[in-house]
């Protein structure tokens, strides 16, 4: 346990303090409050002594081991280890990466980012120790996006994660390396991260099943934070019955997230599969398509993709949602103030909630402040913007936003009245090129955030939505979104199955 000891700090530090906070005090009064605060530290000093209480790490390991360049042609691996799970459980036999943004015990986590190169976590995120404990093997960290501030792959500090289906393009952001080993058959199964479409983004670039689930429903404790708001963790694998299997294990409360607020329920989206989609009634929202950055190519086979869960027995009619247009803009006014202040102002924690604080975390990533110049030029460009309208406006376009998100998802449950599911495309386009190293800022800024006008605004509503592969457009996959109601997953796999099983993805060109 390291002791920071807190120091009562002098009548000079104590009216530093106080200017910044806009305050003049005369001697006399300042001594009064050095006094009284003298006696408070006292207190912090009590605190600063006590053990910290962490979750216990349960399973041995062997310590990560860097990969050679000759085996990591994707760019996509972080680190390698063997964490072997239980001896028996409903993932035995699978292999599992960790997004490294994920805590896990003894692995260095740098969360795509140089400031935070060194940082060795002393605990398991909840949704490593429930791997574990469901008889998975870990075998490793993926490479993510600085500080997953980015929609493309070509932002983390290790360098670029490449397309398993064509190198030299964009494997998607900010779960680069989760999506681009499941794609590449590297794994089994992987764990990606999802505050503006995380998960979805990439699976569709690389050809994968992402899942964000209704948030809240698979406990983010251990795992860095963005917002509050907006996290969601889950999972990315090549298979639908793979990904329902590893969500049944990641699901459930864990009593340390206050983002879980939905009870306990029970979870059995495996059950789902194999039921087919006869009856399902299914919108193709309108606004989802014909973005300015829309890949015509893309949008038709979208559509066609669509059309077959028709000859398979649904109900599939277009259905128009005039505020999806500016779910995008509510998303910004949340992510952007939001992300500035607790990601990064408040060193990743931020403050009033109650569930596990990271304390060692929080202490190696302070020191961004020293090194900020070495962030990505996407993080850079949101803490620019957040810092700004916070500093201007104080707060009150996040506040607006966050009014603003409950008439977003109003919108979407209107029509999930009347459609068991909505569909569009995952992402506007197909896996652009990686930019050159070199390339100008406002190049590196649209290949950051181009991708995002149709996942970010189910992370602001909370709604559960799923990438599926439905095709290719010069090689280069294709996703369909799948969106249900609040914890309704299970109505998102048996259409995932069903479109898995009918239809060979690999085969449908445009």
């Amino acid at each position: 346990m390291t002791l920071h000891t807190v120091k009562v700090p002098s009548l000079a530090t104590l009216r530093d303090v106080a200017a910044e906070l806009g305050m003049t005090f005369d001697e006399t009064d300042l001594a009064g409050h050095h006094e009284a605060i003298a006696s408070s530290i006292a207190a912090l000093q009590l605190v600063d002594r006590m053990q910290d209480e962490l979750p216990e790490v349960r399973y041995p390991r062997l310590p990560g081991q860097r990969v050679a360049p000759e085996d990591n042609r994707l760019g996509a691996w972080a680190v390698k280890s063997v964490i072997e799970g239980a001896a028996t459980g409903p993932l035995k036999g699978k292999t599992v990466v960790i997004k490294d943004n994920v805590c896990v015990a003894g692995l260095p986590m740098s969360n795509g980012a140089s400031t935070l190169e060194g940082y060795m976590p002393e605990i398991d995120a909840t949704v490593v120790t429930r791997i574990l404990d469901a008889g998975g093997t870990i075998v490793g960290k993926s490479v993510c996006e600085y500080f997953c501030f980015s929609g493309g792959s070509h932002t983390s500090s290790s360098g670029p994660v490449h397309n398993p289906h064509r190198h030299g393009h964009s494997a998607g952001g900010s779960s680069s390396g989760s999506a681009a080993l499941v794609a590449s058959g590297e794994v089994d199964m992987a764990l990606g991260g999802d505050q503006g479409g995380s998960i979805r983004m990439p699976s569709a670039f690389c050809g994968t099943y992402g899942m964000k689930a209704t948030h809240g429903l698979v406990p983010y404790t251990g795992i860095m934070p963005i917002e509050l708001t907006l996290d969601h963790t889950g999972p990315i694998t090549a298979t639908v019955e793979d990904n329902a299997r590893l969500l049944d294990v990641l699901a459930g409360p864990d009593g340390l997230d206050p983002r879980q607020y939905g009870g306990d329920r029970a979870y059995n989206h495996v059950e789902a599969l194999g039921q087919g989609v006869k009856g399902m009634r299914i919108g193709i929202v309108q606004e989802g398509f014909g973005h300015a950055q829309s890949e015509a190519a893309s949008d038709a086979l979208v559509r066609a993709a669509a059309e077959r869960y028709g000859a398979m027995g649904a109900e599939v009619e277009t259905v128009s949602i005039p505020m999806h247009t500016v779910g995008p803009a509510i998303w910004l006014a949340v992510a952007a103030e939001g992300a500035t202040m607790q990601m990064m102002h408040g060193n990743g924690f931020g403050f009033n909630w109650q569930g596990l604080y990271l304390t060692s975390l929080m202490d190696r990533h302070a020191a961004w402040r020293d090194r900020a110049d070495e962030l990505s030029d996407t993080l850079k460009n949101t803490m620019l913007l957040g810092q700004y309208m916070t500093r201007t406006h104080g707060g009150r376009y996040y506040a607006k936003g966050q009014n603003l998100v409950r008439r977003l998802r109003a919108a979407y449950d209107a029509a999930l009245q009347r459609f068991d599911l909505l569909l569009m495309p995952t992402v506007p386009m197909v896996a652009p090129k990686l930019q050159d190293a070199d390339a100008p800022v406002p190049e590196i800024l649209q290949r950051g955030f181009e991708m995002l006008p149709n996942t970010c605004p189910f992370d602001c509503t909370h709604h559960p939505a799923m990438s599926i592969p439905c095709g290719k457009v010069d090689g280069l996959p294709v996703g369909m979104m799948l969106i249900g109601r609040h914890y309704d997953e299970r109505s998102i796999y048996r259409a995932a199955a069903a479109f898995e099983s009918g239809v060979d993805w690999t085969a449908i060109s445009a």
